[in-house]
């Protein structure tokens, strides 16, 4: 998906995709297989990803001028956590939505 075919929209489905996803997949099965699943680095990303996803919905949603600022740290975060999923392994899904939401956040911060 090219950065200038992404819009407004887009970027709050991909933001939502990826909280929603997140959440279920922490609770779902990382707390069930435990291990590197549980480790304290992982869960603080996945829930850091969870909360920017959810702070991007909220500030694009009402328009703010302040956008850009949540959308740059969200898509660092989504780098940060789908590296961390992808470390772990299995979490296909995670991996997935995180990059997709990065890439709409980026092209929202510009």
């Amino acid at each position: 998906m090219a950065s200038s075919t992404i819009s407004k929209q887009d970027c709050l489905s991909n933001c939502q995709e990826c909280q929603t996803t997140l959440a279920s997949m922490l609770t779902g099965t990382c707390l069930e297989k435990g291990g590197s699943h549980v480790e304290q680095n992982h869960v603080k990303l996945m829930l850091d990803c969870m909360a920017a996803c959810a702070a991007c919905i909220d500030f694009m949603s009402r328009n703010s001028d302040f956008h850009q600022s949540y959308c740059q740290a969200c898509a660092e975060i989504c780098k940060a956590c789908g590296d961390s999923c992808e470390e772990v392994g299995g979490m296909d899904d995670c991996v997935k939505c995180c990059r997709k939401c990065e890439e709409s956040c980026t092209a929202m911060a510009a």
